[in-house]
């Protein structure tokens, strides 16, 4: 069994002293392969040394994450440009829209977002989107930049069944599903059930948003296995083919070879 965790932050202060430990519980429960997201200007050296130390295993993005940007966001998105040009990165993220912390820098946000959407199209790369209490903000982003053009995932994905809805309507882009699947309270399970199997991605968003049975704590990648469960109980599925769709998924999205 073969998995891609296509969002985690193993590059974070919280995995300094354990990452080796932390890549050995990955790839011994099948993760070949995580997708790395940038935060931004200052996560970049972090991010790189990460990639260098486990090649083949780790996959750098590229972009300013949404909470990051400020009201003189065009200055801060130059070094991530030139980062981008300069490096080998499969995509152009963490990026986006949150409009749950504050809204005061919506405006500032969206120039951003759609800034770093059009390098997405310059570069011919998938986006990794953030979009808290956004999902409309960044719905009208994407088709005002142009939604044929563009491609990518909506990370963690846990809305209701009308944005769900919405953002199937967009045909080059999937759903991120980490642990918020386990949490009885979240609803997904209703809302997935009748959700194409081949709009969805697997994801931690390590070291946060842990799945149960470890809610609360630091979230790492080896526990793919328990939003891998909940997404077969949910489609009444083997977890074998679930981790084969989600994993063919995200080799496409993210123009992986099969090496199966």
């Amino acid at each position: 069994m073969k998995l891609i965790d296509t969002h985690a932050h193993l590059f974070a202060e919280e995995f300094q002293d354990d990452l080796s430990a932390v890549v050995a519980r990955a790839k011994e429960i099948g993760v070949e392969k995580v997708l790395l997201p940038n935060i931004d200007e200052e996560s970049i050296s972090r991010l790189n040394v990460c990639g260098l130390n486990y090649p083949g295993f780790f996959y750098p993005m590229m972009g300013l994450h949404p909470t990051s940007v400020k009201p003189h966001w065009q200055k801060q998105l130059e070094p991530i440009y030139r980062e981008l040009n300069s490096g080998d990165y499969i995509a152009v993220g963490e990026i986006g829209v949150d409009l749950y912390w504050d809204t005061s820098l919506q405006e500032a946000q969206i120039g951003a977002f759609e800034e770093q959407l059009k390098w997405s199209i310059e570069k011919d790369l998938p986006v990794s989107i953030h979009f808290r209490n956004a999902t409309e903000e960044v719905i009208k982003s994407i088709r005002r930049v142009g939604a044929s053009s563009l491609r990518g995932v909506f990370h963690s994905f846990g809305g209701n069944s009308a944005e769900l809805e919405e953002i199937l309507e967009l045909d080059n882009f999937l759903i991120g599903i980490n642990g918020v699947v386990t949490f009885k309270n979240s609803g997904l399970s209703g809302i997935l059930k009748h959700c194409p199997t081949d709009r969805v991605v697997l994801e931690t968003d390590s070291p946060y948003l842990a799945p149960v049975p470890y809610r609360g704590k630091r979230n790492e990648s080896s526990y793919l296995t328990y939003i891998l469960a909940q997404l077969a109980e949910i489609w009444n599925q083997s977890i074998e083919l679930v981790a084969q769709t989600t994993s063919c998924n995200a080799k496409k999205l993210f123009n992986f070879e099969d090496d199966d």
